[in-house]
């Protein structure tokens, strides 16, 4: 939303200012600036945009978590990991409107950027699985699908492996 040169500015002129309000002895007002103070330096580190969207996807209402990424113009101005992410949760919000084409791509360009978990980039890889496997290209799908297998290490994603394995047996 604001740029981080605004939201260290900012960081820093309301820790002198509650550095004051206790030098005043206005303690209750200080403890909740801190509070508010954590909100900014967290917005530094992660984009209040992304979180928000990935906050209605939880809700499972992606109208308005894809309202919200639509918000951001410029991403490529994100660090690395948020950039990939931005990526990331557009394309499971194409993929939920069934825009295939459009999913691959992005799903494709936050592999691409470096996404940091192993989960998203297992969720990431299965997707594509999915993709190439209804193109019929079974060799790029059982590629994404071995992927997926060894980056899901908490095995959170064994029913979908085994839906796209059973489908990659009737090609």
């Amino acid at each position: 939303m604001y740029s981080k040169e605004i939201k260290i500015g900012l960081s820093v002129l309301l820790l002198l200012g509650i550095t004051y309000l206790f030098y005043l002895g206005w303690w209750g007002t200080g403890i909740s600036l801190i509070f508010v103070l954590g909100l900014i330096i967290l917005s530094i580190f992660k984009n209040e945009y992304n979180m928000l969207a990935f906050f209605w996807m939880r809700k499972g209402n992606f109208e308005k978590a894809e309202k919200t990424l639509l918000l951001i113009k410029h991403p490529d101005k994100f660090s690395k990991s948020q950039h990939s992410f931005y990526y990331y949760l557009l394309g499971i919000v194409e993929s939920q409107k069934k825009s295939f084409a459009k999913s691959e791509r992005y799903f494709k360009k936050a592999l691409e950027i470096g996404l940091r978990m192993d989960q998203d980039k297992a969720m990431a890889k299965l997707n594509l699985a999915g993709f190439s496997l209804s193109k019929r290209n079974k060799r790029e799908a059982m590629m994404h699908l071995a992927e997926a297998k060894k980056l899901d290490k908490n095995k959170l994603m064994t029913d979908q492996v085994k839906m796209i394995e059973a489908q990659l047996k009737r090609i």
